[in-house]
């Protein structure tokens, strides 16, 4: 019972220290990088623009939650259908906008540090709003099967549907893990190639700035989230073996601590 007792505390401490530095860290970015005007005038900053905004709404919407659960025993998923199903939409949604724009972000850099001019020219701000409206529209589209099948089940918000249970475990380890991962880490590579290549390409002091910053985001971002789905691939191996008490309390206080270093992408980048 000892690691439940530690599970629990460990999710209100830090809990409350991600809802504050996310709450007041993405509010400082959506300042900067709305009012500021040497960054204004770069795709890549409206790309960390709305990923500050996204998450910022996915830290005031899901750490909140978790810490009422815990903390104060107050499951807004499970005494109310509307509080389950928009629940988990404000927990998918905001992920997906989120990793989307820090792969857009890595590929701008990419493209802005390349040598062809061709490259260069692709990246606008214009442009820039116009991918990031397509992406916003189909994520929120995505999460529209999450107000039909999610719903509460024996007092549990839980999926109501097998076929869709399927879908996001493939969620899970596809567009939450291994393609952000891998478009990050190529990207992130190409880039860094890029600057090792010629420094010419980044011209103002601003610029060398979005570098660094879209660089050390991309190693965050794997940090964050690669235990998530080294995580989710053990559930699914192990979800038919028997576990007893002991096993669980484990597996439960390891599913504590994995959540919360993903929810320090959320509060951090």
């Amino acid at each position: 019972m000892a690691l439940l007792y530690d599970a629990q505390q460990f999710t209100i401490y830090v809990g409350f220290f991600f809802l504050i530095a996310g709450t007041i860290g993405n509010a400082t970015n959506i300042f900067v990088f709305s009012e500021v005007l040497a960054y204004r005038r770069t795709s890549c900053t409206f790309y960390f623009l709305i990923e500050s905004i996204t998450n910022l709404l996915y830290v005031l919407f899901n750490i909140s939650a978790r810490i009422l659960s815990v903390a104060y025993g107050i499951d807004l998923t499970s005494i109310s259908r509307a509080g389950c199903k928009l629940r988990y939409y404000f927990l998918v949604t905001p992920t997906i906008v989120s990793m989307s724009c820090s792969c857009l972000a890595a590929i701008d850099q990419f493209l802005v540090t390349s040598k062809s001019n061709y490259l260069r020219n692709l990246v606008s701000v214009r442009r820039a709003h116009r991918t990031v409206l397509v992406v916003v529209v189909l994520s929120c589209l995505h999460g529209i099967p999450i107000l039909v099948y999610y719903d509460i089940q024996s007092k549990i918000c839980a999926i109501v549907d097998p076929t869709y249970y399927d879908y996001i475990i493939f969620y899970l380890l596809g567009l939450v893990c291994a393609i952000p991962c891998s478009i990050l880490s190529i990207f992130g590579w190409l880039t860094y190639r890029n600057i090792k290549k010629t420094k010419a390409l980044t011209r103002s002091r601003a610029d060398h700035q979005l570098v660094r910053m879209t660089l050390y985001q991309i190693i965050l971002v794997i940090v964050s989230i690669i235990p998530y789905g080294v995580h989710t691939v053990y559930n699914m191996i192990t979800s038919a073996t028997a576990k007893d008490f002991n096993r669980q309390l484990k597996e439960y206080f390891s599913s504590t601590v994995i959540s919360m270093v993903t929810y320090f992408y959320f509060a951090v980048c």
